[in-house]
């Protein structure tokens, strides 16, 4: 099974990671059910950006990201080149190495 390695967070996941991960299943809902708290206001829906995170190694394993989603990326606080939503992107076959950003555009932190 793959796992992803979550790089340290200074709130969310002080000491870092590294969680089982189940092909198929989002970034977001493996953070979440392994208690790393990473925002979702908008309930998962590819909506807003606060679960982006910054893929730092199996990138090109994920799916492909839709026009959408590429579009909503485009607002995220520290936009890099391998950033995804969290909550579209698909783990598959490889390890991944992920880092949540500093800060979202939220300005306030939602209670899930």
């Amino acid at each position: 099974m793959p796992q992803i390695v979550v790089l340290p967070h200074a709130s969310l996941c002080p000491d870092g990671a590294v969680l089982e991960a189940p092909s198929g299943k989002s970034i977001c809902d493996v953070l979440l059910e392994n208690e790393i708290e990473i925002e979702h206001a908008c309930e998962k829906s590819c909506a807003c950006t606060t679960c982006h995170v910054v893929v730092r190694e199996g990138l090109e394993s994920l799916n492909e990201a839709t026009e959408k989603e590429e579009d909503l990326l485009d607002k995220a606080w520290g936009l890099e080149a391998a950033s995804r939503l969290s909550c579209q992107a698909l783990v598959a076959d490889e390890d991944l190495v992920i880092e949540i950003p500093k800060y979202t555009i939220n300005h306030a932190r939602e209670n899930h």
